[in-house]
């Protein structure tokens, strides 16, 4: 006996055209966020070679069709490049000995067992919660007996012993498989030459991204900039910039040149650091 079966047809469904309805909507929104993100960058730029007529009209002039560059003759008739070189300086350094001295302590809080490890990095997050206002009269105190009050080493050395960057360095060192460490030590490898050869290219992205967060974080820390740098010759673009503003009235010309100027440091070090910016966010994500 023999089963009539008829075959059953199914039925596709074409996913094409919504595939495509999301791709583009999806380009919509970037441009949108991107054009968002970057209009107040615009806006500096080209304001800063408007004349003051144009910056202070009623109806905004979105670009300027008779181009100044007074604004600049008389920021650099200031010492902008000095002020420049300080942060640039500051950030730099700040940046390097971060992810120096934080590498190295993440390394040894999340591969090495000793005794009062979690208490030490209970400590450490803990110090994330406290804000900069907290500590930034201590912090002068002791700059000022260490006799490097109004240095640019009073901006600097504060923020080496960043409390997010061992946090960072300690969760990428967690990835690091124990037996690449031990086949390290078997072939003869110490401490140093493990790190180095071994540890420090496979957390290198991480390393990216907490170079591009504290540049960062250094160059937009005014307030501690205000309080240990008081000598003209010793202060930073930002922090001269803030000082360009008026009691009654602002050259804002003079200010927008000046931003324009500080923004091109910032830029470069996010081109210079983007590959292993996107890798470390990367892994980070894989890892959470």
């Amino acid at each position: 006996m023999s089963a009539n079966t008829t075959p059953v047809k199914v039925k596709k469904t074409d996913l094409s055209g919504t595939s495509t309805a999301y791709k583009v909507f999806a380009v919509v929104i970037l441009i949108m966020l991107a054009i968002f993100f970057l209009f107040p960058l615009y806006w500096i730029v080209t304001g800063s070679f408007k004349s003051a007529i144009d910056i202070n009209a009623k109806v905004p002039v979105w670009f300027p069709m008779n181009p100044t560059m007074g604004n600049y003759d008389k920021l650099f008739a200031k010492p902008a490049f000095l002020w420049l070189f300080n942060i640039v300086f500051i950030s730099a350094m700040a940046m390097i000995l971060t992810c120096i001295t934080a590498a190295l302590a993440g390394y040894a809080l999340g591969k090495k067992r000793f005794y009062g490890r979690t208490i030490l990095f209970t400590i450490i997050i803990c110090a994330m919660a406290l804000p900069k206002q907290v500590i930034v009269i201590p912090l002068a105190q002791e700059m000022k007996l260490l006799h490097m009050s109004d240095t640019l080493w009073a901006v600097i050395l504060p923020t080496v012993g960043w409390p997010f960057g061992v946090f960072l360095m300690k969760q990428f060192s967690e990835t690091i498989p124990n037996e690449i460490l031990e086949a390290a030590r078997v072939d003869g490898a110490g401490e140093l030459k493990t790190f180095f050869s071994v540890v420090f290219p496979m957390i290198k992205p991480g390393i990216g991204a907490l170079a591009i967060f504290t540049f960062v974080n250094t160059w937009n820390d005014y307030f501690l900039q205000l309080v240990m740098l008081t000598s003209e010759e010793k202060w930073t673009l930002p922090l001269a910039i803030a000082n360009m503003q008026g009691e009654m009235s602002s050259d804002f010309g003079l200010i927008m040149a000046g931003a324009a100027l500080a923004s091109i440091p910032i830029i470069v070090v996010f081109i210079a650091f983007q590959k292993y910016f996107t890798q470390g966010i990367a892994m980070g994500a894989v890892k959470g």
